[in-house]
């Protein structure tokens, strides 16, 4: 079981996230909406991963994951996105991000993704 932060600013995307990780038996140590809440509560709460949006309000996921990388190189982020613009998932991968979560969700696919980077 791992501690996991969710950064996203759609309350359902983080619900359906909340009821996958639950069923994967992982800790939901805390919720952030925007990516300057994703920041803060990265640091606050220190989890063992963090599942954040790409397109979110205040700073995008290209600049949280670059922030956080910064700071905490280890740091464990899945990028969450409806975007299939391979130029900003390579720049977010380039800057630390280990994966990226395609949405809608496949169930099964999640919690794939999440447990091989927890082994890591």
């Amino acid at each position: 079981m791992a501690d996991i932060l969710i950064a996203d600013d759609s309350d359902a995307i983080r619900l359906v996230l909340k009821d996958i990780l639950s069923i994967g038996e992982h800790n939901i140590v805390g919720e952030a909406i925007d990516g300057a809440e994703a920041i803060e509560k990265f640091f606050q709460l220190n989890p063992d991963l963090m599942l954040l949006d790409l397109a979110m309000p205040k700073k995008d996921g290209l600049t949280v994951v670059k922030e956080v990388i910064a700071s905490k190189p280890d740091a464990k982020i899945i990028l969450v996105t409806a975007s299939d613009d391979q130029k900003i998932i390579g720049q977010c991968m380039d800057a630390g991000a280990l994966a990226y979560i395609s949405k809608p969700f496949d169930f099964n696919n999640v919690l794939k993704s999440i447990n091989d980077i927890l082994a890591k």
